[in-house]
């Protein structure tokens, strides 16, 4: 095995960080709101699921997305394309079957973290239903 001598230098990947800092973010917002965390991160070969959670006996999975404010590529929001919504769709009908849940009531809701240029989080957005 060689080792790679580059590696104790490497910056942390800051943008994974506030990906993960806004994954975080959002699970304790819903469960603020009364939902019940069932999954984070569940993955398989068509993507990722970020968080799958109940609200009452509504089966959500949830897109989490964040931005800078006044970033070059957009809002959160904005970062959920047709394209994304599909595979999220794709990758929940493998979790439904997976975890036996198949025939449930499901909804897809988008929770938007903005964060401003010092790193800290100015809004937490939840957009029910979104899609």
């Amino acid at each position: 095995m060689t080792r790679d001598p580059g590696a104790d230098n490497r910056k942390p990947d800051l943008r994974k960080m506030r990906g993960d800092r806004a994954e975080a973010e959002a699970a304790a917002y819903l469960e603020r709101l009364g939902y019940r965390i069932r999954e984070r991160n569940w993955r398989c070969r068509t993507g990722e699921l970020d968080i799958v959670a109940t609200d009452g006996d509504v089966t959500v999975i949830v897109e989490v997305r964040s931005r800078r404010e006044n970033g070059r590529f957009g809002t959160a929001v904005e970062a959920v394309t047709p394209r994304k919504c599909m595979q999220v769709r794709a990758t929940a009908q493998v979790y439904l079957r997976f975890a036996g849940l198949e025939g449930v009531r499901t909804r897809f809701d988008v929770v938007a973290v903005t964060y401003d240029w010092a790193d800290e989080i100015t809004e937490v957005r939840h957009l029910s239903g979104a899609f």
